[in-house]
């Protein structure tokens, strides 16, 4: 439903905004949910009960616009590489629809206004957020310097756990329990991210842009499957340090379980496979923020 509606949004929107709401991804909401659920993981587990809405509504609006951003800053300094592939060829910077210094000024004001966001929680959770900014912006040049990109993608996205946490607390003093679960979205970053390279393998082989399709190879799955167990593990783990009840375990399990289908039914060689698989992955997180959820009442 909500692919749906953010696509409609995108379709009706104005021509003269309508691109820009793609250089955003609003149309692929995916993206942005990836990166909003450790976020809410961490605001439920340090909030030791229902999260407050306002917080809620301050982390959704703002990973939209965190992401928008990183997304407008990846498409600028990519923008060679993506008119050479098919998938991301039509992108509006690629393809010459949106200039790179509208791109860039978009991308500015929509981490300012992200930033603003998250102040209403407090301004702690603003400064955590601002410093996660050069990380964002340094990610895209990791895929011409870095065997493995995706360990610190992995990095810049479970800074969101961290934003979630101060949103809860207000506060810098993580607990031990903050940075394993900033690991366990991590290790899933690894997992989904993996899965996505693997559409576009045969376009970096030949273009020598480095990704985790061709670091894994063959071996993808086994490695899937480890950082599958350390993610789930470490919510487990986190759930331990608190007060939470038996219904965290359970639905973590079944969560583990999930994943552990995904990653035995994708066809890592069908690019449709992948992007369906990647897709479902949010399914997973939705699971992981049910387990905390229900393990404050059981």
């Amino acid at each position: 439903m909500l692919y749906k509606i953010s696509t409609d949004v995108v379709a009706r929107s104005p021509h003269s905004v309508r691109g820009y709401l793609l250089l955003m991804r609003l149309d692929r909401p995916t993206g942005y949910i990836l990166y909003l659920l450790p976020g809410l993981w961490a605001a439920v587990l340090a909030s030791g009960r229902r999260p407050d809405v306002l917080a809620v509504v301050v982390l959704a609006v703002a990973a939209v616009l965190v992401r928008g951003a990183a997304c407008a800053v990846n498409d600028v300094i990519d923008k060679d590489i993506d008119s050479r592939v098919a998938r991301t060829v039509s992108r509006p910077v690629a393809s010459g629809a949106i200039s790179v210094g509208n791109a860039l000024l978009f991308a500015a004001a929509q981490g300012v206004v992200a930033l603003l966001v998250l102040s209403v929680a407090n301004v702690e959770t603003a400064l955590v957020a601002a410093a996660s900014y050069p990380l964002i912006v340094a990610y895209p040049f990791m895929k011409r310097l870095f065997v493995w990109p995706t360990a610190f993608l992995a990095l810049v996205m479970s800074m969101y756990v961290l934003i979630g946490w101060t949103a809860a607390t207000g506060s810098f003093d993580y607990p031990p329990e903050a940075y394993v679960l900033y690991a366990s979205g991590a290790f899933w970053t690894l997992i989904h991210d993996a899965v996505y390279s693997h559409q576009d393998k045969e376009y970096d082989r030949k273009i020598g842009v480095r990704s985790s399709a061709l670091f894994f190879g063959t071996a993808t799955k086994a490695w899937l499957t480890v950082f599958m167990l350390l993610s789930v593990g470490g919510v487990l783990w986190a759930g331990s340090r608190t007060s939470l009840g038996w219904a965290l375990y359970l639905l973590a399990v079944v969560a583990g379980g999930f994943l552990s289908w995904l990653l035995v039914r994708v066809d890592l060689d069908d690019p449709k496979s992948c992007w369906n698989t990647f897709v479902a992955n949010t399914y997973f997180g939705w699971l992981i923020l049910a387990a905390v959820l229900a393990g404050q009442f059981a």
